[in-house]
């Protein structure tokens, strides 16, 4: 019972002395809150421990481990069935049927009437068998009993004891009773716990085989991580990657869809397998669907590759092994190696390792090199260690030009010949120098007598888009930049991709982002070997590896920016790719700047000595009017490709690497046009001459003015 409260107040009127009484008013109490009943505070104590992870946790471990047991039971019992009836063979033989491959039905057809026979004949035997058995164990108990008896008489008569006859026979019966009795102590218990024996046998086989819903599988294991590639797991994901021909055909397989599978192989940090496809279903449809097919694999879409071998209507898929590929590879041969030495004809550079977690190495006998892709994707250091290798051969020369300039390539100076560093428009003018000096050299070595020998010259442009994307022109107005035929550094890089091979000079060229514009067609389709980082698009992709080698498969831009810097796609010759494939995916070893340095000092070592050269030393001027002139001599007129030539062995320096265009241009300006005289071009004496003449005139009739 409450209890109330009394409240003294006054009138509400003014009061007076006579008239102000103190009015007492009773006030109840508010009434008190109504307790929960009981019930409501019981279900929602349920409630919370019933959604409480651990409650959760606990159902789940005892559905799962109590499904493990049920399903282990079934799939003992149909592994059984399979091994007593021919089932097996009847289910290849309808997945032969439905994949179109008759010769492999009648093979099983054939094992199964092998397998039928087998039993039938072990089935006649069961009949004969108890005589035979009840026969072998009378014939035998009486030669051991004859056995024992005759060791008795030896026994007797080395002892002088009579009783000694039938000693092994008791010895015997008494072994055999302490065999029973043993029996007799153990057999209680055994009867007891083998029931729990064999019902632990079926948990672990339906454990190994994840016998259980996926809501009650561990964390780990219903997010696919570290999941088994198995031939159920591979069919499953194809049925369910949205191919309807592709499904139909699996669906009318039976369970059996895993005939389309060659064997699973271990292949480096993942597995391998071949898939043939039904009929009906094409190559390119699998490829397509290729983030998805990683997702029904429970694998991320960077860790698996799909590839076209050789065999007909068949992919490659490899998947990696949860997370492998964001694990580093080892450190490079070259710097646990300082003995290490390099063989430009013969070795092969130590470049990283493929998929598989083989080395791969790379040959770079007179092949031309691009490498490319995004920025900060270790595009230079894959460039890099292929150069650091091949100056351990100290017979190969080097013209190096870093047009990002933040000393990437400082380590060669004093190995290299050359080595401009910067990323300026000037740096550009001295690195189209450098390379129309080394078309120079190419030239020359052209016209050496047959049979000479050449060292290998390396002609590396780092950051080659900035040259190609140069807009400055030098003093005849050529572009230093551009795809054109008057492109300076374009047509500089052509004429080494063209001839330079055969004479040991050779074009390396590292860039970013490929484009029609900073990478031309004829320039990256000039290279022997074309590797590829990360790249955005497929478009880019086939601008930097080629058609045929996306089409089989390759596709760094599905590679992972950032997350798989270091790793490239290499459509070349000079590594060992697959049979019936066109491309590798290689993932390179870093080689940090301290250890190409310590490769560098090791190279140096080797040399005499190197000079090396930051910028181009320009010649005195020459003046290419009179020097045409010259070489056409006393003849009306000159091929002008004889012009070239004795341009170039006039001055090597200055006109080694001109062209008919670079002599056109000349010719053109001074009004002494090369012409066509029975069908080739040619330089005429008396059109240079009246030119000469033009311009000394010209000329003096201004110093007079």
């Amino acid at each position: 019972m409450s209890e109330n409260v009394v409240h003294l107040h006054k009138p509400t009127d003014p009061p007076t002395p006579d008239t102000a009484p103190t009015v007492l008013t009773v006030v109840p109490d508010a009434p008190p809150a109504r307790p929960v009943p009981l019930w409501v505070r019981s279900g929602r104590a349920v409630k919370t421990a019933a959604t409480h992870e651990s409650t959760r946790a606990t159902v789940r471990a005892a559905a799962r481990h109590s499904l493990y047991t049920l399903n282990g039971g079934r799939i003992v019992a149909r592994r059984t069935w399979d091994g007593r009836t021919g089932s097996r063979y009847e289910r290849m033989i309808r997945a032969a049927e439905a994949a179109g491959n008759l010769e492999a039905a009648e093979e099983w057809e054939e094992r199964l009437q092998r397998f039928r026979a087998a039993r039938h004949h072990r089935r006649m035997d069961l009949l004969h068998s108890p005589v035979e058995a009840a026969k072998g164990v009378a014939v035998g108990a009486g030669m051991s009993i004859g056995v024992l008896v005759g060791l008795g008489v030896v026994m007797a008569l080395n002892t002088g004891h009579i009783g000694d006859v039938i000693t092994p026979l008791t010895a015997t019966i008494d072994f055999i009773a302490l065999l029973i009795r043993i029996v007799r102590v153990v057999w209680g218990p055994a009867l007891a716990i083998g029931p729990f024996l064999a019902l632990l046998a079926l948990w672990s086989v339906g454990r190994k085989q994840h016998a259980a819903p996926a809501w009650a599988l561990p964390a780990n294991v219903r997010n696919g991580e570290g999941e088994p590639i198995t031939p159920s797991i591979v069919v499953k994901a194809l049925r369910d990657l949205g191919v309807p021909a592709l499904a139909r055909a699996i669906k009318e397989m039976g369970d059996a869809g895993a005939s389309m599978l060659g064997p699973i192989r271990i292949a480096g940090c993942g597995v391998e397998v071949d898939v043939t496809l039904p009929s009906g279903v094409s190559t390119n449809e699998v490829q397509g669907k290729r983030r998805k097919l990683a997702e029904n694999l429970t694998r991320h879409e960077h860790e698996v590759f799909i590839t076209i071998p050789q065999a007909a209507r068949t992919v490659r898929l490899w998947v990696a092994d949860s997370g492998a590929l964001d694990e580093p590879i080892g450190p490079s041969p070259l710097v646990t190696d300082d003995t290490m030495t390099a063989d430009y004809a013969k070795g092969r550079a130590p470049w990283g390792q493929d998929l598989r977690g083989d080395a791969a190495a790379l040959s770079l006998y007179q092949r031309h090199l691009l490498i490319t892709g995004l920025s900060n994707q270790g595009k230079t250091v894959a460039l890099r260690s292929l150069a650091l290798w091949l100056a351990l051969d100290k017979s190969v020369q080097f013209l190096m030009g870093d047009l990002k300039g933040i000393g990437d390539w400082a380590m060669f100076d004093g190995l290299a010949t050359t080595l401009i560093q910067g990323p300026t428009d000037e740096h550009v003018i001295q690195v189209t120098e450098m390379v129309e000096g080394a078309v120079g050299e190419m030239n020359r070595r052209i016209q050496a007598p047959p049979g000479t020998t050449f060292p290998p010259l390396i002609v590396l442009v780092d950051e080659a888009q900035v040259a190609f994307m140069c807009p400055a022109k030098d003093d005849d107005k050529r572009p230093y930049g551009g795809s054109k035929a008057n492109s300076r550094y374009f047509m500089a890089v052509r004429k080494i991709h063209n001839q330079g091979r055969a004479v040991n000079v050779l074009m390396w060229q590292g860039t970013q982002d490929p484009t029609n514009e900073n990478l031309p067609k004829l320039v990256r389709e000039g290279a022997h070997t074309r590797a590829s980082l990360a790249l955005g698009t497929e478009s880019q992709a086939r601008m930097a590896l080629g058609d045929k080698a996306v089409d089989g498969g390759a596709a760094p831009n599905l590679l992972r920016p950032g997350l798989d810097r270091g790793t490239l796609v290499v459509a070349s010759d000079g590594i060992a790719i697959p049979a019936g494939q066109s491309s590798i995916t290689v993932r390179t070893h870093y080689i940090d700047a301290a250890a190409a340095e310590a490769i560098t000092d090791r190279a140096k070592a080797l040399r005499d000595g190197v000079t090396t050269l930051h910028a181009i030393e320009r010649e005195e001027e020459h003046d290419p009017l009179a020097d045409i002139a010259a070489v056409v001599g006393d003849a009306t007129r000159v091929r002008t490709k004889d012009v070239l030539a004795r341009l170039a062995t006039r001055n090597v320096d200055a006109y080694g690497g001109w062209s008919f265009i670079d002599l056109k241009a000349v010719l053109d300006g001074a009004g002494a046009e090369p012409y066509k005289s029975d069908g080739v071009m040619v330089v005429a004496r008396d059109r240079v001459a009246r030119a000469l003449a033009k311009r000394d005139t010209d000329g003096s009739a201004s110093a007079d003015g």
